[in-house]
């Protein structure tokens, strides 16, 4: 990983990239460490647990994380986290993309 100046936030997207896509009401996304010796620290940062407490206005349902060990990556399946998927939905961009972009915003140092 880049060294970073002491006392900077560190986050997600300093050790990860990610991919989503959506299906319905159901966002899937993938998350994957560039350095395999990031992986431990990724798995400790994004749980289950922590993604629904950082976006409880965004998922309603459960959501599911699946480890990929020999891949470095974790998938996650976010249920009824699309305010009732792209085509019912008022909002512009509830696309799974998105939730790359808010995963791979969360702090590390938070986790």
């Amino acid at each position: 990983m880049s060294a970073l100046r002491p006392n900077t936030p560190r986050f997600v997207r300093d050790i990860a990239h990610a991919r989503a896509g959506d299906k319905g009401n159901i966002s899937n996304v993938s998350v994957w460490a560039y350095d395999p010796e990031d992986f431990d620290l990724l798995k400790r940062a994004l749980t289950p647990e922590r993604i629904k407490r950082e976006f409880p206005a965004l998922v309603h349902g459960r959501v599911d994380r699946y480890v990929i060990e020999h891949l470095h990556g974790l998938n996650f399946v976010l249920h009824d986290a699309l305010e009732g998927g792209v085509n019912r939905s008022l909002n512009l961009d509830s696309h799974g993309k998105s939730w790359s972009y808010l995963l791979l915003g969360l702090k590390l140092d938070e986790a």
